[in-house]
């Protein structure tokens, strides 16, 4: 019996049920470019947002998270310069300590992260600048809207896991399938679950269509 695919994402893609977790909302009115010679972006929507508060942003080479973070930043005109095949926390943070010691990096970021850079990134003795340019916020639904039975549960972030369980409680039918590992501890305990091969959204429908 072929199973329920959601997709948990904002993206709409074909073969899945879109079941969207996430609203964003932007928080900041300017940015403040004084005191950097870099950006580092660690998802499209930050790309997004940046270019809606101000389109200087595309005058500084960019650090990006994420292939979907690097082609947003270059389908908008943004140079990146950096783009690490680690894509998740402390690996990422030394690979940045590594190549950008004499870099002033300014990370424009959501309001909630799932991996304290800052902190670590200090610790190798690099001072990043930070603001917050958006927040998320869960989008509500009814018992009615739960998914049925069997399905398998694509997961793109921590946030969608945590607006999902905020929503429905979790079956012990369902199979998740995770963007990455950072995203895989905020499942619930004993949930079923594979990890996609890549962090990508195509890799976790790919995933969900192999189970």
């Amino acid at each position: 019996m072929e199973r329920t695919i959601y997709l948990l994402s904002p993206t709409r893609r074909e073969g899945t049920c879109s079941l969207p977790m996430i609203r964003f909302r932007q928080v900041a009115e300017h940015i403040d470019f004084s005191s950097c010679d870099t950006l580092m972006f660690t998802s499209k929507q930050a790309v997004v947002t940046a270019d809606t508060i101000d389109k200087n942003w595309k005058k500084y080479p960019s650090i990006a998270i994420g292939s979907a973070t690097k082609k947003q930043i270059e389908s908008l005109g943004g140079k990146v310069i950096y783009h690490p095949k680690s894509f998740y926390g402390e690996v990422l943070s030394q690979d940045i300590a590594t190549c950008f010691s004499k870099r002033k990096i300014l990370y424009l970021r959501p309001k909630e992260v799932s991996f304290d850079s800052k902190s670590f990134l200090e610790k190798e003795g690099i001072h990043l600048e930070e603001q917050i340019i958006y927040e998320t916020g869960c989008i509500d639904y009814t018992e009615d809207e739960k998914p049925v039975l069997n399905a398998i549960i694509i997961f793109t972030s921590p946030s969608t896991i945590h607006c999902f369980l905020k929503n429905f409680t979790w079956h012990e039918s369902y199979t998740a399938v995770v963007i990455g590992e950072a995203t895989k501890v905020h499942l619930p305990p004993n949930a079923d679950y594979v990890v996609a091969d890549e962090p990508l959204i195509s890799s976790c429908i790919l995933k969900a269509k192999e189970i």
